[in-house]
């Protein structure tokens, strides 16, 4: 297992995280899993065996059952080494201030996580999504009694835009406030839109990037074929609508490269996708979860997979994303002043006239 280093922060995380949204099995949740304490801790167990070092969950997950879950798993000497990420601002309840990422929201919040996983710190807390309606003084000021209070180490956020994480970045900086380590994003084959901002973002402000669904649900596992059902037990099978599809036929393309190759290596296709995040510009780790041992085992092997230059450019282009504006003007009238962030995007096209 290999570890990097999460953001301008000196902690290391391993490149593959465990997730957990399988575990707990309530509410909307339940489409992904219902994993119980036992089969759960023969999940994590594998994990750690494997030198995985960070797990990561959040509090709306199951309702906070799947919280709970982990602190009948991970408590004792176990959380010795082990780091523990969750995230907070969803709904956690009926009343109007239980969501959202005020003051108010964030502190209650981050306690009932703390007893949930019966531990005594948070070692990466995130914010779950963006909050237009809370000014950012207010929630990276909560951020920071917490952080003072000894309750959480690190701060990072999930599901911000560009323009949002660099607000927050600017703030910290002027107030000397908590600053994000790390942004939490959806990233893969599939969806490549995190290479117009969130990707040289993380470059020129150097942050930690932990990847959600990086294989799409499912969408890349190679279970999922041009003009087949969903199969059953399978997210899509189940309903499940994240991430959006907006172009059906690249993502069977996409999805066709990625059987060739894992066949061409022996390999699954979820392993090659995984491999090919991991080699990307800016990737700290991604986040892998299944309901069953065999799919741990699948995903914790893609940590060893090396793609050749050969491989990598097939996917790209199958995959690359569209240069909108302004990039096609920059790369047209800027290549030779492009900076190392600039060409997350564009360095692939440097070549072309």
């Amino acid at each position: 297992m290999e570890y990097r280093l999460l953001g301008r922060s000196g902690l290391k995380v391993s490149t593959i995280t465990m997730g957990t949204m399988t575990i707990g099995g309530k509410g909307w949740a339940r489409t992904v899993g219902d994993l119980g304490v036992a089969e759960a801790r023969r999940l994590v167990d594998m994990c750690l065996d494997a030198g995985v070092n960070l797990i990561d969950t959040a509090d709306v997950y199951s309702e906070g059952v799947c919280e709970e879950v982990l602190g009948e798993i991970i408590g004792g000497p176990r959380r010795n080494g082990l780091l523990v990420a969750t995230k907070a601002r969803f709904p956690m309840g009926s009343d109007p201030n239980d969501v959202g990422s005020s003051r108010y929201h964030l502190v209650r919040a981050c306690e009932a996580s703390l007893r949930r996983m019966k531990t005594d710190v948070i070692d990466l807390y995130q914010l779950h999504e963006w909050d237009g309606q809370t000014p950012l003084e207010e929630t990276l000021e909560a951020l920071d009694l917490l952080v003072r209070q000894g309750k959480i180490r690190y701060v990072g956020c999930s599901n911000f835009s560009g323009w949002h994480i660099m607000k927050a970045l600017g703030i910290s900086e002027r107030d000397r406030l908590p600053r994000f380590i790390s942004q939490q994003i959806h990233y893969t084959l599939e969806a490549r839109e995190a290479e117009y901002e969130l990707l040289p973002i993380t470059v020129d402000q150097g942050l930690g990037v932990l990847v959600w669904s990086p294989i799409a649900g499912g969408l890349l596992s190679g279970k999922h074929r041009r003009n087949q059902e969903a199969p059953a037990g399978t997210r899509q099978f189940a309903g499940w609508t994240e991430p959006p599809i907006r172009d059906e036929d690249r993502l069977w393309n996409i999805v066709d490269t990625l059987v060739e190759i894992g066949n061409e290596r022996n390999v699954s296709a979820a392993r090659v996708a995984l491999a090919w995040l991991l080699g990307r510009p800016g990737i700290t780790s991604v986040i892998v979860g299944g309901r069953t041992p065999e799919q741990f085992a699948d995903n914790l092997a893609a940590a060893e997979l090396k793609l050749s230059d050969e491989e990598r450019a097939r996917l790209d282009k199958v995959s690359a994303p569209p240069i909108l504006y302004p990039y096609w003007h920059q790369l047209n009238t800027a290549r030779d002043r492009l900076g190392a962030a600039d060409r997350v995007l564009l360095g692939p096209h440097l070549s072309q006239g």
